[in-house]
């Protein structure tokens, strides 16, 4: 790759952007995830994690009384409420006001599962909450006799399975949140050249054919074709290409990416929808649609126990309807209907899933949504990006190699006297360069303590180097471009070196002084010293590694044969990443995508589980299902151990709430009736609560779990 450098003088100005460097404005849209609707389809569409969580503190605060004022509930602890008038009425019409408002988004949720026949959740608790309701009215108007006072269950009731939903709705992710990020990464403004000059315009003002001046560190607006000046672009939030690219007049440009050195004018070919970056947003969401049509494992129970308990009851009545006993009829199947609904399950998983949330927020994981840690145990390869990933993303000296002429043949990286020389005049030329090569290459001077001699008369050579004087010598700094131009070539010792770096994908330097080469410096994207073990332990733990990059095939096999990676995607453009993904998924494999980048996001969604690297970009982080707070590639063990932990939870969860019911709702139904054995509301009641207190302390032994990056093995 052509070297490529920028003097301080350049124009570094960067327009709409953050002091981090994030643009703001009316794109940077900050999504309050209390407030985010969910607009999938399911139990919780139309529903968001601020109406979960008033309507828990409403309904809860009304719930005290009820329970209070109950007689069943008076009863079972043995106290006497206080009696004024009016205090009878206290439950009915505050447990109606529980039912109304607390319980409207579950008879709507229930109302939408029977008409689309998919019976889950919401359809169990509408029922439950429905039938206490009624039965508790009959029972407080004096109809029939029947005593069936369940306004204390109710009430507490609605709020349990209120706080469920809102504990489970914070940690699902949102869709909405990547597309926003996406939004983010143009500028609020373009400038617009005229005949006068040039003016600022919005976005919306751009049409294609326009001219737009794009400065040094400025954004594309809209994609274009370069048609005045040339200039180092940064687009690595696009393709996945970690060196800058040079673009010179005739070349496209992207929406997006940055303009890292120079100011260049281009002719704008497309904007708004038409833009690839709006091709990589769409492909964002219809992956992260794709990826959401999972039932969750409550769901699959709650399901289960509906039809039971519904079937329960049918039964029930006609039993005991047959038997001559219309009372019974009624009594015990209320009972069976009401105390089939899940508390237990209702917060079975939610409570695992917020316990979980935060044992690996410790270990550096963020859980954003709940289907990602239910999948991570089943995932059979991870796939990752490779640059700001398992790589840092920056460039790093790697090797330093001198002709003869200089003293010595070697090609390593010792601290011989002829190395430091190619190293310190290296430095010093570079020294007022702002080029990310040029900053690892004083950075690993300094590193070795090495004596830079002083130099002046800095000049930037457009795609080809940079030139200064050192010590009355005019010292150059470039790749192949500089050796062609000055018609120089390389001695066939240093050849040999300098080949085998390229081969593997290094960016390499030449030093040259006047009209000898004295050596050459190669540069590298730093492999992270964490990956290697991150990659020996997943495939310790039978699961594939595999690596997907928009780098030169050398430069990806380079990597990957030092880490011992077992399969790579090379050379892949943003919407070949998705593909990738869903090659490996149509061969049958479960897929957790690893990456940082904008290039990486419509492969995040699209995976089964998509984690993002904490440090990447906004768009990465908002795609995926799981964040990882550092750079530590290892957390991904973290996050396997923690989803095999979970699952067992849940299941006991699952396994204990459920088979409360199956034991109990028979019992309510009187199957031991002739044995004089019958579940009364009240023991229902109570053996419900008890259920669920088991499931909370269960869930509660997360706690324990030790989740530790760096003692993975």
């Amino acid at each position: 790759m052509e070297h490529r450098h920028s003097s301080p003088g350049t124009d570094q100005g960067t327009q709409n952007q953050s002091p981090g460097g994030t643009p703001h404005g009316n794109h940077a849209v900050e999504s309050a995830a209390d407030d985010h609707t969910v607009h999938s389809h399911g139990q919780h569409a139309g529903h968001s994690v601020a109406m979960f969580r008033e309507r828990f503190w409403l309904t809860l605060a009304l719930a005290v009384p009820v329970v209070f004022f109950s007689p069943m509930f008076a009863e079972l602890l043995g106290y006497e409420p206080p009696a004024f008038p009016g205090s009878g009425w206290i439950p009915p019409v505050f447990g109606t006001a529980i039912y109304l408002y607390g319980g409207r988004p579950f008879l709507k949720g229930g109302l939408n599962e029977l008409k689309t026949r998919k019976p889950g959740m919401m359809l169990l608790i509408a029922m439950a909450i429905s039938v206490a309701f009624i039965a508790s009215w009959v029972t407080s108007l004096g109809i029939g006799g029947f005593d069936l006072d369940f306004w204390w269950e109710l009430a507490l009731l609605v709020p349990i399975m209120l706080l469920g939903h809102w504990i489970e709705m914070r940690a699902l992710g949102s869709a909405q949140g990547a597309l926003d990020a996406l939004a983010a990464l143009l500028p609020d403004e373009a400038e617009r050249v005229t005949a006068a000059g040039t003016e600022t315009v919005s976005l919306a003002e751009l049409r294609a054919g326009d001219i737009i001046l794009v400065r040094s560190g400025g954004r594309m607006p809209a994609d274009g074709t370069v048609s005045g000046g040339q200039a180092e672009f940064d687009e690595s939030m696009i393709t996945g290409e970690s060196k800058t690219v040079l673009r010179a007049p005739g070349d496209p440009v992207v929406a997006g990416t940055i303009a890292t050195d120079n100011s260049v004018r281009v002719r704008v070919s497309a904007i708004g929808e038409d833009t690839a970056l709006a091709g990589i947003r769409r492909l964002v969401a219809e992956a992260q649609a794709s990826s959401s049509r999972g039932q969750a494992l409550a769901d699959r129970a709650a399901a289960f126990l509906f039809y039971f308990a519904a079937g329960t009851g049918v039964l029930t009545f006609i039993f005991w309807t047959l038997m001559g006993s219309i009372g019974d009829a009624v009594t015990r199947t209320v009972t069976v209907l009401v105390i089939a609904c899940p508390h237990a399950l209702g917060l079975a998983i939610p409570l695992v899933i917020a316990i979980s949330t935060e044992r690996a927020a410790r270990a550096g994981v963020l859980i954003k949504n709940r289907m990602a840690l239910e999948r991570m145990r089943t995932v059979d390869v991870v796939l990752f990006d490779k640059t700001g990933t398992l790589t840092r993303g920056e460039p790093e000296l790697k090797e330093i190699a001198a002709a003869a002429a200089a003293g010595t043949n070697t090609a390593t990286t010792g601290q011989g006297a002829a190395q430091n020389t190619v190293l310190a005049l290296a430095a010093a030329v570079e020294a007022d360069s702002e080029h990310p090569l040029a900053r690892s290459i004083v950075a690993a001077a300094r590193e070795r303590g090495l004596k830079l001699p002083t130099a002046d008369g800095f000049t930037s050579l457009t795609g080809r180097g940079v030139r200064a004087t050192v010590d009355g010598r005019t010292v150059q700094v470039g790749g192949p471009a500089l050796l062609r131009e000055l018609g120089l070539q390389e001695p066939p010792e240093l050849a040999a070196t300098t080949g085998a770096w390229l081969k593997r994908g290094a960016a390499v330097l030449h030093v040259v002084d006047g009209g000898r080469v004295l050596g050459a410096v190669s540069l590298e994207d730093a492999v992270r010293p964490e990956s290697r073990q991150a990659v020996r332990a997943l495939q310790a733990r039978g699961i594939k590694v595999a690596m997907v990059t928009g780098d030169a095939r050398q430069v990806a096999h380079a990597v990957a044969a030092e880490l011992g990676i077992d399969e790579v995607f090379a050379e892949v453009l943003p919407a070949d990443k998705d593909k990738k993904v869903a090659e490996l998924q149509g061969r049958g494999l479960k897929v957790a995508m690893v990456g940082d980048g904008v290039n990486d996001s419509p492969a995040l969604a699209r995976a089964e589980v998509g984690i993002a690297i904490g440090g990447g970009t906004d768009v990465a982080v908002e795609s995926a299902g799981v964040v990882l707070a550092g750079n530590d590639p290892r957390a991904v063990l973290s996050m396997l151990d923690l989803s095999r932990a979970s699952y067992r939870k849940m299941w006991q969860n699952l396994v204990w709430a459920t088979g409360y019911n199956i034991i109990s709702v028979p019992l309510a139904a009187g199957v031991l009736a002739f044995a004089g054995i019958v579940l009364s509301p009240a023991a229902g009641a109570v053996m419900m609560s008890a259920s669920t207190i088991v499931v909370a302390l269960n869930a509660q032994l997360l706690r324990g779990l030790t989740l530790n990056p760096a003692a993975v093995s």
